[in-house]
């Protein structure tokens, strides 16, 4: 079962979350978010979940509605291992940056399903629909709309994910990954990680 936390702002959150036992890290670039990082800030982050890792934690960009050449530099500028798709991007656009890209669906209905089955690529993610969100919401959503998709793709499962819901989350969808921000967050301060909560949540995901 692999692991993600997701909207890392700061060194000492990326490395408590290596050494808590996630295998990725998220670093936002979606303007608006309360978790965003600019391209110097992923920089240092980047080298410091490396140092920390051995390179064995994959750091992923998530990005939305960014044109290919700006992704494309943005994943040098940032030594990023791959990128997360969030906003609206068509699946061409995924295609043009595969095999290190996935593209974020927001599922609530099993038409979200089927949206998200037409894009290409060994890897999805699904994660709450909320209006007015790209992601980050804290919400759920029906996990047995995606279980199918999960024994058909190397699925990521995010939204809503917490400590005391990620192990039944896991035990329902049989992800490929599980992927949390504001579950692992203090009340009311995104993009700082409480490391007992990182670590309760990593503890929970791999032995359910």
């Amino acid at each position: 079962m692999h692991v993600k936390i997701c909207g890392v702002t700061r060194v000492v959150d990326a490395e408590a979350a290596v050494k808590a036992g996630a295998t990725a890290i998220g670093l936002n670039f979606v303007p608006g978010s309360p978790r965003r990082v600019d391209a110097a800030r992923a920089r240092l982050l980047s080298e410091a979940i490396a140092a920390a890792s051995g390179g064995k934690v994959l750091v992923v960009g998530v990005v939305a509605d960014l044109s290919i050449e700006a992704m494309k530099a943005l994943v040098t500028d940032a030594k990023l291992g791959c990128l997360q798709l969030h906003g609206d991007e068509p699946p061409e656009v995924l295609e043009a940056m595969l095999p290190h890209a996935y593209k974020a669906l927001r599922i609530g209905t099993a038409e979200d399903v089927a949206v998200a089955a037409t894009y290409p690529g060994e890897y999805l993610l699904a994660d709450a629909k909320s209006d007015g969100a790209l992601g980050g919401t804290g919400k759920t959503f029906d996990w047995s709309l995606v279980a199918g998709l999960a024994r058909t793709r190397k699925l990521t499962l995010a939204g809503g994910l917490r400590p005391d819901n990620v192990a039944e989350a896991v035990r329902a969808v049989r992800p490929f990954c599980v992927d949390v921000a504001s579950g692992v967050e203090p009340e009311g301060q995104p993009g700082i990680k409480d490391p007992r909560l990182v670590e309760a949540f990593v503890r929970a995901a791999t032995s359910a």
